[in-house]
């Protein structure tokens, strides 16, 4: 069985969970403390960080981007995440570009790491300047990805891709601490309810961390 090295509020370990739950390939997940910095982890991935997928045959893949190309390539026969065509294709990977650095630097670097990673390093308190601006940031982000649900049928195109899972990952994760003010875009929410509603999310509404309680409407379909 495939193994899957994640922690749960992790967005890049989120979209590799869902990648691999839309494409129809089994794994267990292998909670990973990355912050003890274990020598058997960190001669998967000496960068310390997470997802990292270790195959059956012993194959180790870190960093969500290079486990995605490589889910595409090494399972073709499984359902294509990044489009069917050069145009789709070409607008999947900007999306997922854009979510996991200018998403992920503007908001989940003043939400998540504050609020989740800070206290857990040992880096003191949150700090309240970082977190003003990240929801400040996410607003931004919401009204964007509103535009892009409104224009087209999934993010990048007919078809949902990464770009979605993508997106969903990073929200999901916000969603978990109650940060996201869907009323910003009603169009945001109703795409964001069709992808949580999708069976690979599963497994991500049911998540739950310790110390930390999700809002009711985490785990609610119908939001």
């Amino acid at each position: 069985m495939r193994l899957l090295f994640h922690l749960p509020l992790s967005p890049y370990s989120r979209k590799v969970r869902l990648a691999l739950a839309e494409k129809g390939l089994p794994f267990e997940l292998k909670l990973e403390k990355v912050w003890e910095r274990r020598p058997e982890f960190l001669a998967l991935n000496p960068a310390a960080q997470v997802p990292v997928l270790l195959e059956e045959n012993g194959l180790a893949i870190p960093d969500s981007y290079a486990i995605c190309e490589y889910l595409e390539e090494a399972y073709p026969d499984t359902p294509t995440l990044i489009g069917r065509t050069l145009a789709e294709r070409a607008e999947c990977r900007r999306l997922v570009a854009w979510f996991d650095g200018k998403f992920a630097r503007e908001v989940d670097d003043n939400l998540l790491f504050e609020k989740v990673m800070r206290p857990l390093l040992g880096r003191g308190e949150p700090e309240a300047a970082a977190i003003r601006a990240g929801f400040a940031n996410l607003r931004h982000h919401l009204v964007y990805l509103g535009w892009l649900a409104e224009q087209r049928r999934w993010l990048a195109g007919d078809v949902l891709t990464l770009a979605d899972l993508a997106a969903a990952a990073h929200l999901s994760a916000l969603d978990f601490l109650g940060d996201v003010d869907w009323s910003v875009s009603p169009a945001a929410k109703a795409w964001y309810a069709r992808v949580k509603s999708r069976p690979s999310f599963r497994a991500l509404l049911n998540d739950r961390v310790g110390g930390l309680t999700p809002p009711p409407h985490y785990a609610d379909l119908d939001f």
